[in-house]
């Protein structure tokens, strides 16, 4: 007999497995202050949990998405800390993950199979056997001359993102197919370098088979996750035409016990079928009686592991997470970059901000609570969560907020 959970059970699993409710029963920590190996020791330990911390470019809000994700489970984290996390001898590697992401070095035995599959670039074909003078030009030069920034490459290029300089194509080729690493990040631009200086031989040396790597890449999703259905799964770690594949590898990790079959029982009344470790179910009793605070909050980055997911976010949370960066600003809803609002468990709001570092500001251009869409008041406790949520991150970046609830300004 398959297993089932209510929306309220799935939710409130979600939330402890992501760190950002009782982050402490499953053994996470909840503070981080300085530049200190133990602040690092704890953001790998969040990174850790999901398997991958995904990069983003953006920075409009006054930090990129993979330092908003810290901010959000460790409390006094610096910002700062985030952009310096990949480091020579630091347990972390950045590759393709959920998108581009550090990942916990323990898991690039798990990506052989997709360096493999890599060998041809997703995106722009086989770059390297197309052109094997340039690729081996580059990786002379990076061996005699030592690792090279993404500015330090040469050649002419287009305008545009997909018009990138043929020689950084090649870079980023290298880099999917295993041949080169990244060593760090400068002012967050790649630094290459061949990838036996990078990656440590016990891990280059120990690659797993694929069969064995979609079975310990799904159970770290489900790690993460709580419970999943099988889209959630794949899109996790980005399968693509692999789904005969992925319901093998949960067979067998049914039939070894270590997930559970276990349908989501919709407000509608019907089953989603989907997945959860058997250890998860003892939490799920202990979530029951836990009342969580609804006055105070904490922001997400868009791209927070709990939020990439629109459907599993709508089905858990009520909640219609868009993004709408790629949207001319006369078509967009709420905003260019929006965080929204956790409070206790429920997603309450969302706040459009812009950072002003020259003059120290946190703009809050707009603020949308979930409950306008309704009839009825604004919850004063959705009010307060908005406030401590916007104070202690302006406080995390050193910036004074100004405009929206802060100012009192509130519809």
């Amino acid at each position: 007999m398959t297993e089932t959970l209510s929306l309220r059970q799935a939710r409130r699993l979600a939330l402890v497995r992501a760190g950002l409710l009782k982050s402490e029963w499953t053994g996470l920590p909840r503070r981080a202050t300085g530049l200190s190996r133990r602040a690092r020791r704890a953001a790998h330990r969040i990174i850790g949990r999901f398997g991958y911390l995904q990069l983003d470019t953006v920075a409009v809000a006054g930090a990129r998405s993979h330092a908003i994700v810290l901010l959000s489970r460790l409390e006094g984290f610096a910002p700062e800390l985030a952009e310096a996390l990949l480091q020579p001898g630091e347990p972390l590697f950045e590759y393709w993950g959920h998108e581009a992401s550090w990942l916990p070095i323990e898991l690039y035995p798990a990506m052989a199979f997709r360096r493999e599959a890599f060998q041809t670039h997703p995106w722009w074909g086989d770059l390297i056997g197309e052109d094997p003078d340039l690729a081996e030009a580059l990786v002379r030069r990076i061996r005699d001359e030592g690792p090279l920034r993404s500015l330090d490459l040469e050649g002419r290029g287009s305008r545009g993102w997909w018009d990138l300089k043929r020689t950084k194509r090649m870079a980023t080729a290298l880099w999917s197919a295993g041949v080169l690493a990244i060593r760090e990040r400068s002012n967050f631009q790649r630094v290459y370098d061949l990838t036996e200086r990078v990656i440590p031989a016990r891990w280059r040396e120990n690659a797993m088979s694929k069969e064995a790597a979609l079975e310990h890449l799904l159970l770290r999703a489900l790690k993460g996750h709580g419970w999943a259905a099988n889209g959630t799964l794949s899109q996790t770690w980005r399968f693509r035409n692999a789904a005969e594949d992925l319901r093998n590898a949960l067979e067998r990790l049914r039939k070894a016990g270590k997930v559970v079959a276990c349908a989501l029982v919709e407000s509608d009344g019907r089953l989603r079928p989907g997945w959860i470790r058997p250890q998860d179910f003892e939490l799920i009793d202990r979530l029951a009686r836990l009342r969580p605070r609804k006055d105070k909050g904490v922001l997400l980055s868009p791209f927070d592991p709990l939020l990439w997911d629109r459907r599993r976010v709508k089905q858990l949370f009520g909640f219609d997470q868009l993004l709408e960066i790629f949207k001319p600003a006369g078509q967009r809803i709420y905003g260019y970059y929006c965080l929204p609002v956790l409070a206790g468990e429920n997603l309450v709001a969302r706040v459009d901000l812009k950072a002003d570092r020259t003059r120290g500001k946190l703009h809050i251009l707009s603020t949308r609570f979930e409950a306008e869409g309704t009839k009825g008041q604004i919850p004063s406790a959705d009010r307060a969560a908005v406030r401590t949520a916007l104070a202690r991150y302006a406080a995390a970046l050193g910036l004074e907020p100004t405009g929206g609830p802060l100012r009192g300004n509130l519809r």
